[in-house]
């Protein structure tokens, strides 16, 4: 039996939001440590046997990864107030090394540093030592692999990870692989690196290519728009998409937020798993169909934060790759957008018009989606539209039709239109019609 990757994280590494650290503060930060102990807790739950770790605040070199080959890796928070956030951990050496074996076959410049380096004490830096105090926090006990990052062009970042992920195959390790990294220090007036007026589209493109999936859209992230950003997690980033290629699990954003002008994502990576809208959806069916009952909506410390904010969203089912039923709000109409999500899924499943309730029995048969909408902005005609970008509305004075984007077999914005103006019972030759086009998030 071969080893395997059981998951991957994006873990941010502000100091204060570790109690000892932040003390009062840590309240401004409490959707990231939240976030953060419900990660620990499901490592926690897998039992790996390594942790494979990268830190931008490990060694930096600018043409090989640094490895960190201690037999026995510790530090502690002193430099940030607290002295008794200390901890230790075995290094797997057998993987570190093969780790520089499987890189330098695929190309990619490696160097184990195994005491003092040029630039500072071989020790935990706080972009390990955050997100270890919450995983030690959960109970996970295990060895682990640090390394640095380089300077090195995406295409290597990539490879580097996929020889992490061939080396903990040949080895038979189970493990569990963090790129540890905040995104970008320029959000606002006065945040560490200063601000700059573009750097927030960074955060919203690495989030939202995260939440559905798009690894590509990672990877080909404008360079002048990284570099707007003054960010630190983009390289650790890439490493792990690179060793997460093979392995089957997708993106689950647990929390993002940027209350101190840097953006602090949390993104665990699972197997099989539904994305969090998504399971809220099918309990809250569960629930409605088996009880009766419409459930109430998860306590605030328990829902990511870009579920809390108010946007409209539809629930779409499919069975056997056929649509079973499908329900949303252009707007929001409840007080957040679990709670939207939680009354949409069960119109889906019971109220749509073109097809019958689903019965309890189907629903180990139901595949989900959740698209979130973006608010929707008026355009001149066609041109502004992409049936692959945007949704589409059309608007007749009260009669309203809308279409989501990227749908199966609705390939341009005629069709697209042509389908939502159906809808909406607005006939071909009528003219006046507005059109709006919006932006979605889709969850799977």
């Amino acid at each position: 039996m071969s080893g395997e990757i059981l998951m991957g994280a994006l873990a941010p590494h502000p100091p204060i939001v570790v109690p000892e650290v932040g003390g009062a503060e840590v309240g401004k930060v409490a959707a990231t440590q939240n976030a953060l102990r419900r990660l620990g807790r499901r490592v926690a739950e897998l039992r790996p046997d390594v942790l494979v770790m990268f830190s931008p605040h490990a060694p930096l070199l600018p043409a090989a990864i640094p490895v960190l080959v201690s037999p026995v890796l510790g530090g502690s928070l002193e430099g940030f107030g607290a002295p008794q956030v200390r901890m230790e951990f075995q290094v797997d050496r057998e993987l570190a090394d093969a780790v520089a074996r499987e890189a330098d076959k695929l190309g990619v410049g490696v160097v184990q540093v195994s005491g003092e380096t040029p630039f500072r004490p071989l020790t935990l830096d706080h972009g390990l030592l955050v997100p270890l105090y919450y995983l030690s926090e959960a109970g996970v006990r295990c060895q682990l692999v640090a390394t640095g990052i380089a300077l090195l062009d995406r295409e290597s970042l990539r490879q580097f990870g996929r020889a992490v992920a061939a080396a903990v195959r040949g080895l038979d390790r189970r493990a569990v692989v963090v790129a540890s990294g905040d995104l970008s220090h320029r959000l606002l007036p006065g945040a560490p690196a200063g601000f700059h007026p573009q750097a927030h589209r960074f955060d919203e493109q690495v989030v939202e290519s995260l939440q559905s999936g798009d690894v590509q859209a990672v990877r080909q992230l404008d360079e002048t728009l990284v570099e707007k950003a003054g960010e630190c997690g983009y390289r650790p980033l890439l490493m792990l998409l690179g060793a997460l290629e093979e392995s089957g699990l997708r993106p689950e954003v647990l929390s993002y937020e940027g209350p101190f002008g840097v953006g602090y994502a949390v993104v665990s990576w699972e197997r099989g798993g539904r994305s969090w809208p998504v399971r809220l959806a099918m309990v809250s069916l569960e629930t409605y169909l088996r009880e009766g009952r419409v459930m109430p909506p998860p306590p605030p410390a328990e829902v990511p934060a870009e579920f809390g904010r108010r946007a409209g969203a539809f629930v779409s089912l499919k069975k056997a790759g056929e649509l079973r039923g499908c329900i949303g709000t252009i707007e929001p109409t409840r007080m957040s957008l679990a709670e939207e999500i939680i009354y949409n899924a069960i119109s889906a499943g019971t109220r749509d018009p073109r097809f019958p309730p689903v019965r309890p029995e189907e629903l180990d048969q139901l595949d989900c989606s959740v698209d979130v909408l973006e608010e929707p902005e008026l355009v001149e005609g066609y041109g502004e539209l992409d049936p692959r970008r945007y949704g589409v509305i059309v608007r007749k004075g009260y009669r309203t039709g809308l279409l989501l984007p990227d749908l199966e077999g609705v390939d341009t914005v005629e069709q697209q239109v042509a389908i939502a103006r159906q809808k909406a019972g607005i006939r071909p030759g009528e003219r006046d019609v507005e059109l709006f086009r919006f932006r979605v998030t889709r969850y799977h």
